[in-house]
């Protein structure tokens, strides 16, 4: 009775342990949800036939931030609250990892009744997002930043210049929406970061050392490959 007693103790032990194994590889691995509200932003502003990221301009970016719901800051006046993710474009031309970062401060420039936008800057150079990764950098005074140009008559384009070292894009409720971004600091979010990687990375490591690629960033490369190569559904 004893040894019958243990017996089945050891298996109902087993099957706890499996049971725990595949809750686990079920489980969303942190950071993954954000990136995944990434790919959706970037789809959804490069899809506006109109008021969209033109195609050309994303196959000229250097590094590209994505930020899923901004969210205008509750006291006062101006001032906004974001957290999201940049990639570089390394010099093979693939994009790097996801390095999480985080969007404080600024000044006003929400649109009337607006509380929360999508987000999308695109970079000139990699002198921005590398600045970023060393420490921070402050919209508007360290790197001049401009809305973008957008839609159809600047996809016609057929040499689109970069005069500002980063545009903006960003979308309300569905619909085109403008944010002064002047002031906003951008720095990185080592949290996020340790978490997703599961280590602390610095940030430069992140951007381009050869890390394993989850299939969610696998899944970020494609759509903004297919996205610059403007490829329509």
């Amino acid at each position: 009775m004893y040894q019958s007693g243990k017996v089945r103790e050891l298996k109902f032990l087993r099957m706890t342990l499996k049971e725990r194994k595949g809750r686990a590889k079920s489980m969303p691995r942190v950071g993954e949800e954000r990136i995944e509200r990434a790919i959706d932003v970037i789809k959804d502003l490069a899809s506006l036939k109109e008021e969209g990221i033109p195609a050309r301009l994303l196959e000229k970016a250097q590094g590209i931030a994505i930020f899923p719901g901004v969210v205008k800051a509750a006291w006062g006046i101006g001032g906004q609250y974001g957290r999201g993710i940049v990639l570089v474009r390394r010099d093979d031309g693939s994009w790097s990892n996801p390095l999480f970062i985080q969007l404080i401060g600024g000044s006003i420039g929400w649109q009337i009744g607006m509380q929360k936008a999508d987000l999308v800057l695109v970079f000139k150079n990699r002198r921005g997002v590398e600045n970023l990764a060393s420490n921070k950098i402050t919209l508007g005074a360290d790197m001049s930043v401009s809305a973008g140009p957008v839609g159809r008559s600047a996809e016609a384009s057929t040499d689109i210049e970069m005069e500002a070292e980063i545009y903006s894009y960003s979308k309300s409720k569905g619909l085109f929406a403008g944010i002064s971004l002047k002031g906003g600091t951008l720095r990185v979010d080592r949290e996020a970061n340790a978490a997703f990687y599961g280590k602390d990375l610095t940030a430069s490591a992140i951007l381009y050392d050869k890390l394993p690629v989850s299939e969610v960033v696998k899944k970020l490369h494609a759509t903004l490959n297919e996205l610059s190569q403007g490829q329509k559904n």
